[in-house]
């Protein structure tokens, strides 16, 4: 009988044929290492800050990045909000939606290595609460739920802050219209998987100013 071995080339192709395995959503919860803790000192948090090191933790989630590949994503949240914030990014990760920027090199990395088109999903920031663009300034003279660990701001670029239909950044003036759905902007499947966990979403403030991005333990 003859028997014909394929070339490990025509293997090669023919496994490329074949559907990839889904990789399985993967999500961790750690006390910060102490080089982490450094990192975030002075600018991200300093003594005074609301929130003590001690009570929040480093959470890594798996996510989709904007060319559709898998990437490990970390925030620093409030230790009792990082179980919940799990259970909602295996759900965005259900969902495909794609996160931009979500590592810590990012958010609290040497300003010169930070992404220079910003879009960068964060969490924990010690820093008081922005104004409204139809107010204008930087502080508000109240701590941010961000000083907390209990909010997070996803994809800022393609989901603004808002006011009298004013942006604070001008690269995110194209996405003001939330008639046209595209990718990275908020859906209603990512707001009801934060309000599964009893979050609340700045895009259901009522009046002029809207915060697309921002997610909060009390909708704030």
């Amino acid at each position: 009988m003859l028997r014909i071995v394929a070339p490990p080339l025509v293997l090669l192709a023919l496994l490329a044929l074949q559907p990839a395995r889904a990789q399985s959503y993967e999500s961790s919860i750690r006390v910060l290492p102490a080089p982490l803790r450094a990192s975030l000192q002075p600018e991200s948090w300093r003594p005074g800050c609301p929130a003590p090191l001690s009570q929040l933790r480093l959470l890594t989630v798996s996510h989709w990045d904007f060319e559709g590949r898998v990437r490990e994503g970390q925030l620093v949240v409030h230790r009792d909000a990082a179980a919940p914030l799990s259970k909602v990014f295996r759900q965005l990760y259900r969902l495909k939606f794609a996160i931009r920027y979500m590592r810590l090199a990012h958010m609290y990395g040497p300003k010169r290595a930070r992404p220079a088109a910003g879009d960068v999903t964060g969490a924990f920031r010690c820093r008081q609460s922005v104004p409204s663009p139809c107010v204008g300034g930087s502080a508000s003279g109240r701590w941010s739920n961000h000083a907390y660990g209990l909010a997070i701001d996803v994809n800022p670029v393609e989901n603004p802050y808002v006011g009298c239909e004013r942006v604070r950044d001008p690269r995110s003036r194209p996405y003001v219209d939330r008639s046209r759905l595209r990718k990275g902007m908020v859906t209603p499947a990512v707001v009801r998987a934060f309000r599964a966990i009893g979050w609340g979403w700045g895009g259901d403030w009522t009046g002029a100013t809207k915060d697309y991005m921002h997610f909060s333990h009390n909708g704030r």
